[in-house]
């Protein structure tokens, strides 16, 4: 197999190292716009088999000689490149997959269905932890119900030692968290597909294994395209983020004084939009080097099971790699981007053409290779 990982950052870079993990993986190109420095982790790997590829994804010709070139496209880059780097894929006719986590552009992503389709390969938007593995999970919830009455997803990326005020540090793309924060989110309500207001609709969530009491609110961008594909047939379904308790009320204060805004305003003659000022000036200090992280998930599906109730769950606590320096949102994430890829080189990801994971990858399997990283899910009926 011969991969190629656009975006070197921590979900790129993780990506590429469990690619490599792998004896028939002949050769990984990594590929960003700046590639100078690589994790220490990927450092053994550099020459023959990990290339890293200065490369401008902008750059149309660049990016589709480089597709034409490997049998798998893994896109960590953010997600709103991630239409027209499926359009080239499919172009080049090769498959591909990415982290997602805009519902409105995996849509326009499924307009490539019938070309992926005649070309023979998969495109697989929407599969990185959440949305990606928490849909996965609820889908091997449903199918294993007659009858469905609620789906509720539960994750979170937290420190293992918080600090104050947010309580929070940067796990991924600090962009891609505000996004969340400031996008209506879509749930099921009596069976209708609705919009509720990011950060809402607070409860608490407990967790064993020294995690607590955590606070779960509503985020955009969870549960896919699940609240369309299930539109009248669950009655409740919803996905909530997970963070420790007062994060979500002291967000919310930030977003509607305006600073999480993308309107230009006037300051001192300059224009200046404020969630850019917001990052700039928040995310070197939510940004810790040496902090050690932890992933915290839950999936809950409820319904009936040859006309008795049945529920069943799944469960994750997973934490910084000590021995590889990985964290647990680079493992859950990153290494369910590459799984992804090497199931669709496989062949076991069908039909082809552009499905979310939910619709096309195969629960068990997709379980058991988790397992084999370390990643245990737990799962309880």
């Amino acid at each position: 197999m011969r991969m190629l990982v656009l975006g070197a950052g921590l979900q790129g870079s993780a990506c590429a190292y469990d690619l490599l993990q792998d004896k028939e993986v002949e050769q990984v190109r990594l590929a960003d716009v700046k590639i100078s420095h690589l994790p220490d982790f990927l450092a053994p790997y550099s020459g023959e088999r990990l290339i890293p590829t200065p490369l401008d994804v902008r750059d149309t010709e660049a990016v589709k000689g480089l597709m034409r070139e490997c049998d798998a496209v893994m896109s960590a880059i953010p997600y709103y490149f991630n239409f027209e780097m499926a359009r080239l894929a499919v172009e080049a006719g090769v498959h591909f997959t990415d982290l997602g986590g805009n519902t409105e552009i995996v849509n326009q992503q499924k307009t490539l269905d019938a070309e992926a389709r005649r070309k023979n390969i998969t495109v697989v938007p929407d599969t990185g932890l959440a949305p990606g593995m928490v849909n996965i999970l609820a889908e091997h919830g449903i199918r294993q119900l007659d009858t469905v009455r609620t789906v509720r997803i539960y994750v979170g990326g937290l420190p293992q030692e918080p600090q104050p005020p947010l309580n929070y540090q940067i796990v991924y793309s600090l962009e891609g968290v505000l996004d969340y924060y400031t996008t209506l989110s879509w749930v099921l309500r009596n069976g209708k597909r609705t919009q509720v207001r990011a950060l809402s609709e607070l409860e608490p969530v407990k967790f064993g294994d020294g995690v607590g009491t955590l606070e779960a609110f509503h985020t955009a961008g969870g549960l896919s395209t699940m609240a369309f594909r299930y539109e009248g047939k669950i009655p409740e379904m919803e996905y909530k983020t997970l963070r420790y308790p007062g994060h979500a009320e002291r967000m919310e204060a930030i977003r509607d004084l305006g600073l999480l805004d993308l309107e230009p305003v006037e300051v001192k003659g300059m224009k200046v939009i404020p969630r850019e000022a917001f990052m700039a000036i928040v995310g070197p200090r939510l940004t810790k080097p040496e902090g050690k992280d932890l992933v915290a998930l839950r999936v809950v599906v409820s319904g009936t099971k040859g006309g008795k109730p049945k529920t069943h769950s799944f469960e994750l606590i997973d934490r910084y790699d000590e021995t590889h320096h990985v964290s647990a949102m680079m493992r859950t994430t990153g290494y369910s981007l590459s799984i992804t890829g090497m199931m669709q080189v496989r062949g076991y990801v069908k039909p082809a053409g552009v499905h979310t994971p939910d619709e096309c990858m195969p629960p068990e399997r997709y379980i058991a290779e988790l397992g084999k990283r370390g990643i245990r899910i737990v799962a309880s009926s």
